[in-house]
């Protein structure tokens, strides 16, 4: 299986130049939304663009959330640098109307693709407020269908997968899968996990980890037109 990896667009249409044919999986790693560069008109109109991609190709394409889109999607929760008010109403319109089509987490075997990564202190706090602390998180365990469920349940549940920890401004404890920041995934990647990220902008894609557990981070779209390619074997 091969999967392309597109990571925090804000309002860029270089994903039109992937030839979608060549994939098996295309993976939006989320960050629609907000730009310094580009106008309101034109964040909505490339965010139309990629939701007509999904629907055109529901099985190959994967929207994820990012924190930047979360603040339309839940408005007025989850609020982050770059909103846009003026834009908010007609954003907020479009991600209600589409939200099926957008989710937190994929998965592939020991692949795990998020916004901005899980590490294992993060995941031990949510499977103790969930009250899932008898589950065994392996490469085996659909962690992603976990953390989409969690987004699907009340809001009580939901605040967690938005957490913000201190090297972010916040005041949660860790950072969870829509902002972790590097300085928390670097150090404490997912055990077993192979995981995609995006939301810290870099220059070059870059990788910490061995063959067992790893993270690499991708938003490398502010310096060049690059799509980080992952080949799993069957």
């Amino acid at each position: 299986m091969t999967i392309l990896t597109v990571s925090d667009i804000h309002g860029r249409n270089v994903w039109k130049e992937i030839n979608t044919d060549i994939y098996d999986q295309i993976v939006f790693l989320g960050d629609y939304t907000d730009s310094y560069v580009f106008d309101n008109e034109t964040i909505y109109n490339n965010l139309i663009d990629i939701i007509q991609l999904k629907r055109s190709q529901p099985d190959k394409i994967v929207l994820l959330i990012g924190n930047h889109d979360a603040q339309y999607m839940h408005f007025p929760h989850y609020r982050c640098s770059g909103f846009r008010p003026l834009a908010q109403p007609i954003l907020s319109e479009l991600f209600e109307q589409y939200e099926g089509l957008f989710q937190i987490a994929y998965q592939q075997g020991s692949y795990l693709f998020t916004h901005a990564g899980v590490t294992n202190r993060w995941l031990a706090h949510l499977l103790e407020k969930t009250e899932n602390n008898s589950l065994t998180i392996t490469p085996d365990y659909d962690l992603a269908e976990l953390l989409n469920d969690v987004h699907q349940r009340s809001m009580s549940y939901r605040n967690l997968l938005f957490e913000v920890g201190p090297r972010r401004g916040g005041h949660d404890p860790f950072g969870g899968p829509i902002w972790a920041d590097r300085q928390e995934t670097k150090v404490d990647y997912l055990t077993g996990f192979h995981q995609v990220v995006g939301h810290t902008p870099i220059n070059e894609f870059t990788t910490f980890g061995d063959a067992v557990s790893s993270i690499t981070y991708t938003d490398v779209l502010q310096t060049k037109s690059a799509f980080y390619e992952i080949i799993i074997p069957d």
